[in-house]
């Protein structure tokens, strides 16, 4: 689509519009790429009803269903943020659905390449894309709005920015947000702490009014226009936030009471278990999903599929942020495992069914699970993707400890097109269900303490050494062939095999991003470079021959909160993991005091560190261990005089030589890595200076 332009989404489907799926991308040439995703409901003035038809990070889903924040996931050379909405839902005052983003402090769009907006069916399947082109020096804009005419649902490309931020347009249209509370969501990013009511950064826009400012096609009356990227680039001082309402009103609202920055405080759990009164430690104590019977594969299939199962329906929250994934709407849901369905001569038991009820409407997904190293047949989710399409049901779920990767699906399904039922096929790692109840226990909270008591008994089923459901655990088959010929210099370019290592390190990462991302209780992505236009297979290609002739393998972890990506790499022909990260230079002061400040900082830091100095032009400069620093900083210092950019701080340990997740497996050992730098260098220091000092260049890959 192009900016301004509309279309029915019953155009688009199959017939009457439903959930969609709509997706906000952008990539980063620097790795910096994130924003924060908003949505608001509004009337048929243009205004939201009240402020709670702001949805955001903190406040990521409608109570009816109608909206859900659904996150982000890895593309290509950046992210995409997912929005579930379900128009069916939408209250019938509500005339407007707008989807827009917003960039904290000084960021602004125009620095982000391929900014697009995708929308899809509830299975997955996509309907249309409108590439946004260049946004401008803005740090808000509205991508898209889901509009009613005439009694059916349409979609619009607005792009259209805001100079002033996510204040000016949020007041625009009507949200109360306070001075001081708009300054510190504009310069903090995104948190994963309980619900609050502080608004953050949303954009908005009318039903009549195009992405350039002109009338909108379907004749509906415009609104005023805000300042937008399209308008000359405002002076340096930070414009005033408009008044969007008279002083009558800003008097009455002076005179109401502050509403409440933090709402009630949910149920969490601690990660050290209190003291147990056990006589000794030989005592085990009860649980509620006992492992130590599982004997068999099918066993623990069969305990980790009702299991997981049971939690979804019980849990709320958890079941809901599993299945909004999927595109189910929000609803009473029920659980069911086992259930025989009529296939040819011999009926099929998948493992498990989800429903949904929302509204009298069902939504239905068969489950197959998978435990230890067991793969997902072909043959058997095919046979459930033909059973869903011939009974209506709108989705077949996967769970095993693979991982699936952008491009390339885990098991090839037919669909056949003369069927009206479309299915989606969805998957799920164990090492995501273990990431997302770690996410809700340890961090967000639930709203009951029994249910966090449930979510506490599944997190320590899935971590059982013999529940099975331990996430991604071998390299495969081609690793320790690829391993030995990198060694030996006898892998040649184009070997199939470098390409299925390849894949498997990508697992590994994503896997790793969870296990991190859950212990911090933040979100963290791995950032996958790539030229521009470059798809998920070809960039992998790309990296199967880089590791041909060089013998590395690399990767850049996006955590959020730091600037700057976490670096992995692995040198397969000195078999050696290099974990690091670049911390900027002040903008004054002397270098000399810059040195000893950055030692003196990493007092508790490990001694073998390695900081390297980064010189203007890209270059590196002099290096050395952080113990010989403690006594010599002033050896950090270049001695030709170049300018000093920054500093690269690096550990290095030994890579393991196994395939999989055992004390001498490669899997463990860069898992235990990146887990150990983190733990001594980057979370010490992002929580000295945070944004201030760390990583504004690209951490190294060598």
């Amino acid at each position: 689509m192009i900016k301004g332009a509309n279309v029915g989404l019953g155009e688009l489907g199959d017939g009457e519009a439903g959930t969609v799926i709509v997706g906000l991308g952008w990539e980063s040439p620097t790795g910096e790429g994130d924003a924060d995703v908003s949505v608001l409901l509004l009337g048929e003035d243009g205004k939201v009803r009240d402020d709670t038809d702001l949805y955001f990070y903190n406040n990521p889903s409608a109570a009816d269903g109608s909206v859900q924040l659904l996150g982000k996931t890895p593309v290509g050379e950046g992210s995409e943020d997912r929005i579930s909405c379900d128009l069916t839902a939408v209250p019938e005052d509500v005339a407007t659905v707008l989807i827009a983003a917003s960039r904290y402090g000084e960021l602004r769009f125009d620095e982000l390449h391929e900014v697009r907006l995708t929308l899809s069916d509830s299975g997955g399947d996509p309907l249309l894309c409108y590439p946004v082109g260049d946004p401008g020096p803005v740090s808000a804009l509205i991508f898209g709005e889901l509009y009613r005419r005439g009694g059916a649902w349409k979609f619009r490309a607005v792009g259209q920015g805001y100079q002033g931020g996510f204040a000016a347009l949020v007041t625009d249209h009507g949200v109360d947000i306070d001075d001081d509370a708009a300054t510190e969501t504009a310069a903090a990013p995104e948190t994963v702490d309980e619900p609050s009511g502080e608004e953050p950064p949303t954009t908005a826009a009318t039903d009549g009014t195009a992405a350039d400012g002109t009338a909108a096609t379907d004749g509906a009356a415009a609104a005023p226009e805000p300042a937008s990227a399209q308008e000359p680039e405002a002076p340096a001082a930070p414009a005033p936030v408009p008044a969007p309402r008279g002083a009558a009103d800003d008097a009455a609202r002076a005179a109401r009471p502050a509403r409440p920055r933090t709402a009630k405080k949910k149920v969490t759990r601690a990660a050290v278990p209190v003291k147990s009164l056990a006589e000794s430690e030989a005592w085990h104590g009860a649980r509620l999903f006992p492992v130590s019977a599982l004997k068999s594969d099918r066993d623990r299939e069969m305990r980790a599929t009702s299991v997981l199962l049971a939690v979804m329906a019980q849990v709320p929250e958890f079941g809901r942020r599993l299945t909004a994934g999927f595109g189910a709407p929000a609803g009473r849901m029920e659980t069911f495992t086992e259930v025989a369905l009529p296939h040819g001569d011999s009926p099929r038991r998948p493992d498990g069914v989800i429903r949904v009820e929302r509204a009298g409407k069902l939504w239905t997904a068969l489950v197959e699970t998978k435990t230890n190293g067991n793969a997902l047949r072909q043959e058997q989710v095919q046979a459930y993707a033909d059973i869903a399409s011939r009974r209506g049901y709108e989705a077949v779920v996967t769970v095993s400890n693979d991982v699936a990767l952008e491009g390339s699906p885990l098991v090839e399904v037919r669909v056949d097109r003369r069927r009206r039922n479309k299915v989606a096929l969805w998957h799920l790692s164990w090492a995501e269900v273990t990431h997302q109840a770690q996410m809700l226990i340890r961090h967000e909270g639930v709203r009951n303490a029994a249910h966090a008591w449930l979510l506490e008994e599944l997190l320590h089923y899935l971590r059982h050494d013999n529940s099975g459901c331990h996430g991604f655990q071998n390299m495969g088959p081609a690793w320790v062939p690829v391993r030995d010929g990198i060694q030996d210099e006898t892998l040649c370019k184009g070997d199939p095999r470098a390409l299925a290592a390849v894949e498997s390190w990508e697992r590994l990462m994503r896997q790793v991003s969870l296990g991190l991302g859950g212990e911090l209780g933040q979100r963290v992505l791995p950032v996958q470079r790539a030229r521009r236009g470059t798809d998920a297979v070809a960039r992998r290609t790309e990296m199967a021959d880089a590791l041909c002739q060089e013998g590395r393998l690399t990767a850049e972890l996006r955590i959020d909160g730091t600037a700057g990506a976490l670096g992995v790499a692995v040198d397969l022909r000195t078999a050696k993991i290099r974990t690091s990260f670049d911390v900027t230079a002040p903008e004054q002061g002397y270098p000399l005091a810059w040195a000893k400040r950055l030692v003196r900082d990493l007092a508790e830091a490990p001694a073998d560190l390695h900081i390297e100095t980064l010189t203007e032009g890209g270059d590196t400069g002099p290096r050395g261990t952080l113990e010989h620093l403690r006594r010599e900083p002033g050896d950090l210092l270049p001695r030709s005089g170049e300018r000093i950019t920054g500093f690269r701080l690096s550990l290095f340990k030994g890579m393991g030589t196994r395939r999989g997740n055992t004390e001498s497996g490669f899997i463990r050992s860069v898992d235990e890595a990146v887990s150990r730098f983190h733990g001594a260098v980057v979370g010490p220091l992002d929580r000295l200076y945070g944004k201030r000092r760390t990583g504004a260049r690209r951490p190294a890959a060598d």
